[in-house]
Protein backbone atom coordinates (compact mmCIF):
# COMPACT_ATOMS: atom_id res chain seq x y z
CA UNK A 1 0.00 0.00 0.00
CA UNK A 2 1.51 3.09 -1.10
CA UNK A 3 2.02 5.77 1.76
CA UNK A 4 0.23 8.62 2.08
CA UNK A 5 0.83 12.42 0.64
CA UNK A 6 3.02 14.09 3.03
CA UNK A 7 0.24 17.01 2.84
CA UNK A 8 -3.49 16.32 1.66
CA UNK A 9 -5.83 19.53 1.32
CA UNK A 10 -9.31 18.93 -0.37
CA UNK A 11 -12.06 21.44 -1.57
CA UNK A 12 -10.88 23.34 1.04
CA UNK A 13 -12.15 27.15 1.41
CA UNK A 14 -11.71 29.37 4.70
CA UNK A 15 -12.89 32.81 5.75
CA UNK A 16 -12.35 34.96 8.84
CA UNK A 17 -14.50 36.01 11.12
CA UNK A 18 -14.94 39.11 8.57
CA UNK A 19 -16.76 37.15 6.59
CA UNK A 20 -13.65 37.80 3.78
CA UNK A 21 -13.14 34.78 2.22
CA UNK A 22 -9.31 33.69 1.67
CA UNK A 23 -9.28 30.61 -0.05
CA UNK A 24 -11.66 29.23 -2.23
CA UNK A 25 -11.90 25.43 -3.10
CA UNK A 26 -8.38 24.61 -2.82
CA UNK A 27 -6.99 21.30 -3.25
CA UNK A 28 -3.18 20.02 -2.79
CA UNK A 29 -1.20 17.38 -2.58
CA UNK A 30 2.46 16.78 -1.71
CA UNK A 31 4.74 13.94 -1.60
CA UNK A 32 7.00 12.63 0.98
CA UNK A 33 9.88 13.69 0.31
CA UNK A 34 9.29 16.73 -2.16
CA UNK A 35 10.56 20.22 -1.74
CA UNK A 36 7.82 22.72 -2.01
CA UNK A 37 8.08 26.49 -2.58
CA UNK A 38 4.87 28.42 -1.74
CA UNK A 39 4.31 32.06 -2.93
CA UNK A 40 1.62 33.96 -3.50
CA UNK A 41 0.92 38.00 -2.94
CA UNK A 42 0.18 39.41 -0.03
CA UNK A 43 -3.53 38.61 1.09
CA UNK A 44 -3.45 36.11 -0.96
CA UNK A 45 -3.91 33.18 1.28
CA UNK A 46 -0.33 31.69 1.41
CA UNK A 47 0.09 32.67 5.49
CA UNK A 48 -3.49 30.77 6.00
CA UNK A 49 -2.54 27.92 3.79
CA UNK A 50 0.47 27.50 6.54
CA UNK A 51 -2.06 27.67 9.38
CA UNK A 52 -4.35 25.15 8.08
CA UNK A 53 -1.31 22.62 7.70
CA UNK A 54 -0.14 23.40 10.77
CA UNK A 55 -4.00 22.87 12.46
CA UNK A 56 -3.82 26.57 13.68
CA UNK A 57 -7.10 27.55 11.77
CA UNK A 58 -10.23 24.88 10.50
CA UNK A 59 -10.87 25.12 7.11
CA UNK A 60 -14.54 26.11 6.55
CA UNK A 61 -15.08 23.37 4.51
CA UNK A 62 -12.36 20.34 2.89
CA UNK A 63 -10.23 18.43 4.66
CA UNK A 64 -6.74 18.87 5.35
CA UNK A 65 -4.74 15.94 6.08
CA UNK A 66 -1.26 15.30 7.41
CA UNK A 67 0.35 11.73 6.50
CA UNK A 68 -2.96 10.67 6.05
CA UNK A 69 -4.41 11.98 9.60
CA UNK A 70 -6.52 14.41 10.14
CA UNK A 71 -4.96 17.95 11.40
CA UNK A 72 -7.25 19.86 13.86
CA UNK A 73 -6.99 23.33 14.76
CA UNK A 74 -4.82 23.98 17.75
CA UNK A 75 -3.23 20.63 17.53
CA UNK A 76 -0.43 20.73 15.16
CA UNK A 77 0.64 17.24 13.79
CA UNK A 78 3.56 15.61 16.27
CA UNK A 79 5.46 14.65 12.77
CA UNK A 80 5.59 19.02 11.70
CA UNK A 81 8.94 20.64 12.59
CA UNK A 82 8.07 24.18 12.03
CA UNK A 83 10.15 27.59 11.95
CA UNK A 84 7.87 30.35 12.11
CA UNK A 85 8.66 34.26 10.28
CA UNK A 86 11.80 35.37 11.59
CA UNK A 87 12.06 33.61 14.96
CA UNK A 88 14.06 35.28 16.77
CA UNK A 89 14.97 35.56 21.08
CA UNK A 90 15.80 39.08 22.96
CA UNK A 91 19.11 40.30 21.79
CA UNK A 92 20.24 39.77 24.70
CA UNK A 93 18.87 36.57 26.02
CA UNK A 94 21.77 34.53 27.30
CA UNK A 95 20.61 30.96 26.37
CA UNK A 96 23.11 28.89 24.34
CA UNK A 97 22.45 27.17 20.59
CA UNK A 98 22.05 24.15 22.59
CA UNK A 99 19.20 25.47 25.28
CA UNK A 100 17.51 26.73 21.86
CA UNK A 101 17.51 23.40 20.32
CA UNK A 102 17.03 21.37 23.46
CA UNK A 103 13.52 23.46 23.61
CA UNK A 104 12.39 21.14 20.59
CA UNK A 105 12.20 18.33 22.70
CA UNK A 106 9.90 19.20 25.28
CA UNK A 107 6.66 17.54 23.65
CA UNK A 108 8.15 14.57 23.06
CA UNK A 109 10.53 14.66 26.46
CA UNK A 110 7.25 15.30 28.49
CA UNK A 111 6.79 19.63 29.67
CA UNK A 112 7.97 18.85 32.64
CA UNK A 113 10.47 16.25 32.78
CA UNK A 114 13.84 16.72 32.28
CA UNK A 115 15.48 15.53 28.90
CA UNK A 116 16.91 11.95 29.00
CA UNK A 117 19.84 10.47 27.22
CA UNK A 118 17.52 9.58 24.17
CA UNK A 119 16.49 13.18 23.61
CA UNK A 120 20.03 14.61 24.40
CA UNK A 121 21.74 12.16 21.65
CA UNK A 122 18.49 14.08 19.41
CA UNK A 123 19.47 17.38 20.04
CA UNK A 124 22.84 16.59 19.65
CA UNK A 125 22.27 15.28 16.03
CA UNK A 126 20.18 17.96 15.29
CA UNK A 127 22.95 20.55 15.97
CA UNK A 128 25.51 18.17 14.29
CA UNK A 129 22.99 18.12 11.62
CA UNK A 130 23.07 21.87 10.88
CA UNK A 131 26.91 22.47 11.05
CA UNK A 132 26.69 23.93 14.16
CA UNK A 133 28.55 21.26 16.96
CA UNK A 134 31.40 23.85 17.11
CA UNK A 135 28.73 26.52 18.21
CA UNK A 136 26.87 24.02 20.30
CA UNK A 137 27.42 26.29 24.04
CA UNK A 138 27.62 29.60 22.51
CA UNK A 139 25.63 32.33 23.35
CA UNK A 140 22.66 32.69 19.90
CA UNK A 141 23.27 36.44 20.50
CA UNK A 142 26.88 35.57 19.45
CA UNK A 143 26.06 33.89 16.33
CA UNK A 144 25.26 35.77 12.53
CA UNK A 145 21.42 35.89 11.25
CA UNK A 146 22.35 33.13 9.14
CA UNK A 147 23.58 30.86 12.04
CA UNK A 148 20.72 31.44 14.22
CA UNK A 149 18.44 30.77 11.53
CA UNK A 150 20.13 27.16 11.32
CA UNK A 151 19.74 26.94 15.47
CA UNK A 152 15.93 27.55 15.02
CA UNK A 153 15.94 24.72 12.14
CA UNK A 154 17.85 22.60 14.72
CA UNK A 155 15.10 22.92 16.55
CA UNK A 156 12.59 22.30 14.31
CA UNK A 157 14.62 19.05 13.62
CA UNK A 158 14.94 17.80 17.09
CA UNK A 159 11.58 17.03 17.44
CA UNK A 160 12.19 14.32 14.62
CA UNK A 161 9.89 15.52 11.95
CA UNK A 162 8.91 14.21 8.54
CA UNK A 163 7.81 17.46 7.59
CA UNK A 164 9.61 20.95 7.91
CA UNK A 165 7.56 24.22 7.40
CA UNK A 166 9.18 27.27 7.15
CA UNK A 167 8.07 30.83 6.74
CA UNK A 168 10.05 33.73 4.96
CA UNK A 169 13.24 32.07 6.61
CA UNK A 170 15.65 34.39 4.35
CA UNK A 171 13.78 37.39 5.87
CA UNK A 172 17.01 39.12 7.02
CA UNK A 173 19.45 36.69 6.35
CA UNK A 174 22.49 37.51 3.84
CA UNK A 175 23.08 36.25 0.39
CA UNK A 176 26.09 33.69 1.34
CA UNK A 177 23.75 32.41 4.44
CA UNK A 178 20.68 32.53 2.43
CA UNK A 179 22.65 29.73 0.05
CA UNK A 180 24.42 27.75 2.87
CA UNK A 181 20.73 27.01 4.17
CA UNK A 182 19.19 26.34 1.14
CA UNK A 183 21.93 23.65 0.52
CA UNK A 184 21.09 22.63 4.17
CA UNK A 185 17.45 22.06 3.32
CA UNK A 186 18.47 19.83 0.13
CA UNK A 187 20.39 17.76 2.19
CA UNK A 188 17.60 17.35 4.82
CA UNK A 189 15.31 16.12 2.01
CA UNK A 190 17.44 14.14 0.12
CA UNK A 191 19.33 12.61 3.12
CA UNK A 192 17.09 12.09 5.35
CA UNK A 193 13.70 12.18 3.36
CA UNK A 194 12.21 15.57 5.14
CA UNK A 195 9.25 17.16 3.05
CA UNK A 196 10.02 20.83 2.81
CA UNK A 197 7.35 23.41 2.15
CA UNK A 198 9.33 26.72 2.11
CA UNK A 199 6.92 29.65 2.06
CA UNK A 200 8.54 33.10 0.65
CA UNK A 201 8.75 35.97 -1.60
CA UNK A 202 12.02 35.31 -2.03
CA UNK A 203 13.53 32.41 -4.08
CA UNK A 204 16.88 33.06 -5.75
CA UNK A 205 18.58 30.63 -2.75
CA UNK A 206 16.53 27.93 -3.67
CA UNK A 207 16.13 28.04 -7.50
CA UNK A 208 18.35 25.69 -7.86
CA UNK A 209 17.06 23.14 -5.32
CA UNK A 210 13.58 23.45 -5.09
CA UNK A 211 11.42 21.09 -6.91
CA UNK A 212 8.05 22.64 -7.56
CA UNK A 213 6.28 26.46 -6.76
CA UNK A 214 2.47 26.85 -5.92
CA UNK A 215 1.11 30.23 -6.39
CA UNK A 216 -1.66 31.15 -4.15
CA UNK A 217 -4.14 33.94 -4.55
CA UNK A 218 -7.47 32.89 -3.25
CA UNK A 219 -6.90 29.81 -5.07
CA UNK A 220 -3.55 28.08 -6.86
CA UNK A 221 -3.13 29.47 -10.12
CA UNK A 222 0.13 27.61 -11.08
CA UNK A 223 1.55 24.76 -9.90
CA UNK A 224 4.54 23.27 -11.10
CA UNK A 225 8.08 22.91 -11.91
CA UNK A 226 10.09 26.61 -11.24
CA UNK A 227 11.36 26.76 -15.44
CA UNK A 228 7.31 26.64 -16.32
CA UNK A 229 6.98 29.83 -14.68
CA UNK A 230 10.20 32.33 -15.83
CA UNK A 231 8.49 35.50 -15.27
CA UNK A 232 6.99 35.31 -11.84
CA UNK A 233 10.14 33.05 -10.57
CA UNK A 234 12.93 35.44 -11.43
CA UNK A 235 11.33 38.36 -10.63
CA UNK A 236 10.30 37.86 -7.33
CA UNK A 237 7.94 41.26 -7.67
CA UNK A 238 5.54 39.44 -9.48
CA UNK A 239 4.85 37.29 -7.00
CA UNK A 240 4.20 39.33 -3.90
CA UNK A 241 2.91 42.66 -5.77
Amino acid sequence: MPDPPAVQLADVSFAYRTGVRVLENVSLEVAPGEFVAIAGPNGGGKTTLLRLILGLERPGSGTVRVFGEPVGAGRPGQRIGYLPQRAHLGGEAPVTVREVVSAGRLAPAGMWGPLRRHDRDVVRQAIHTVGLGHRADAPLRTLSGGMQQRAFIAKALASEPSLLVLDEPTTGVDAESQESLAGLLESLRRDLGVTVLYVSHEFGAVEHVVGRIVLVRGRIVFDGPPGELPGVWHDPSHVHA
